[in-house]
């Protein structure tokens, strides 16, 4: 039976490749009203479960409730994460009703597990699963060798290029950082920018200091340590500053109608994203189709493949449905079942968490949108060449709303953008400490 934790219990979690400190359950506990319980539903006994999300993946739902007449899952549409889901779903927790499945990004697992939120799906027979998934992204549910959310996606990164506008200009497509510089300076001088700088993305913006091969945390013991000001974050940080400040990037908020307009109209020739911004970027710029192609991600040092993951989520099912066995279920066959996955692809939710042979899915076919390249052919390889040491601190979300404001500063002219890494970085470690964690700069 699954075991009831307390308020006062300190429970010292682990992933599978690097260890988490103590995380104790310092503020109320989540399910201090109810706990998950398996009821043992009866033969023929109908089930409704509610899942939180803000993908529209409702067409693989209506296939799963067309599929399980006796287990019928009700889509809720959420603010995507920081917007309001996530709050939504932290208070419900406390209030002792929450729904019974929610997408939870990778980033934000610890933070639920610090609020003691997830369901131990190890005593509901989850990791018989574990094999059916990429290793590393099964990984990002694991905490002291048992699972608490199952994967459903990441976000390998790769360059978005209008392949119409280089050749154009005759302007090659950037294999490394310095040639991107390079091509930037071409570009201005054609009445565009390279690509647009969103200030308030601070998961975007860490992908390329992960790419260098940064971490902006990891743990000595029971501490944790905050590098933000290492000599490859603050690489980057000069980097990305230096294209805003001789206007070679456009500081604009992505997935917003100027972002996209500069997309379509050609005022963007470049957008270094994850995978799941394709279905963005063919919905928001429908008038590009053909124009696009996508290459490797540009790299730090030539002849290199290094890569990085920008977003990724779980299924995962909260703490206090009364129903985590058919919860699991569902969540299983959701991110592995053929049919939903094909329906997943096409409403662009992610490089699937499920093994799968690129070849035989969607993923792997033409696509006449990129001018008829495989381009999901690069997004495989970059996969591949993820760090996956990466670690995310269970106070990702307001430790990187710091590095956002301090961003924003520093486009108002206050500052460099290394100097909004230092600052952060001190911000960083007094939101582990609020939690009652052991924490300390790397300076």
């Amino acid at each position: 039976m699954p075991q009831t934790p307390t308020r006062r219990k300190v429970l010292t979690w682990a992933t599978a490749t690097a260890a988490l400190p103590a995380l104790a359950a310092c503020g109320e506990s989540a399910g201090s009203s109810r706990m998950s319980k398996d009821h043992g539903r009866k033969p023929g006994q109908k089930v409704t479960l509610r899942f939180w999300t803000w993908v529209p993946l409702q067409k693989a739902v209506a296939l799963w409730n067309k599929r399980n007449p006796d287990i019928q899952v009700v889509v809720q549409l959420l603010p995507g994460g920081t917007t309001g889901g996530y709050q939504k779903m932290h208070s419900s927790l406390k209030a002792g009703n929450p729904a019974d499945l929610a997408q939870v990004e990778y980033y934000a697992l610890p933070e639920f597990m610090l609020d003691g939120g997830l369901t131990n799906l190890s005593d509901f027979g989850a990791d018989k699963l574990k094999d059916r998934y990429v290793d590393w992204q099964w990984k990002q549910g694991v905490f002291a060798g048992k699972t608490y959310a199952i994967p459903q996606a990441s976000g390998p990164m790769g360059l978005f290029y209008r392949k119409d506008l280089l050749k154009k200009w005759d302007i090659d497509v950037p294999r490394t950082w310095d040639e991107y510089r390079r091509a930037a300076k071409q570009v201005k001088k054609h009445g565009s920018y390279m690509t647009a700088f969103p200030p308030a993305n601070a998961q975007w913006f860490a992908s390329f200091a992960w790419q260098r091969g940064a971490h902006w945390v990891r743990t000595e013991g029971d501490t944790w340590i905050v590098d933000l000001t290492s000599p490859e974050s603050l690489e980057v940080a000069d980097y990305w500053d230096g294209l805003v400040r001789d206007g070679l990037a456009l500081p604009t908020q992505d997935s917003q109608s100027a972002f996209f307009k500069g997309l379509q109209s050609g005022q963007l020739a470049t957008w270094p994203a994850a995978q799941w911004y394709d279905a963005l970027i063919r919905g928001n710029a429908p008038r590009t189709k053909g124009k696009w192609a996508v290459a490797e991600l540009p790299q730090w040092e030539a002849g290199a493949h290094a890569s990085a993951n920008w977003g990724g989520s779980s299924t995962a099912i909260l703490q206090g449905s009364q129903h985590p066995v058919e919860a699991l279920k569902f969540a299983h066959w959701l991110n592995t079942d053929p049919d939903s996955l094909k329906l997943l692809v096409a409403a662009g939710y992610g490089w699937p968490a499920a093994k799968i042979d690129l070849a035989e899915t969607p993923l792997g076919k033409p696509d006449p949108f990129f001018g008829g390249q495989r381009y999901n052919e690069v997004f495989q390889l970059s996969d591949r060449n993820v760090d996956t040491s990466w670690r995310y601190a269970p106070t990702t979300t307001p430790s990187f709303a710091h590095i956002q404001d301090n961003i924003g500063l520093t486009l108002g002219g206050s500052g460099t953008f290394a100097d909004a890494l230092r600052d952060a970085e001190d911000k960083f470690v007094d939101d582990l400490k609020a939690k009652g964690l052991k924490a300390r700069s790397a300076r």
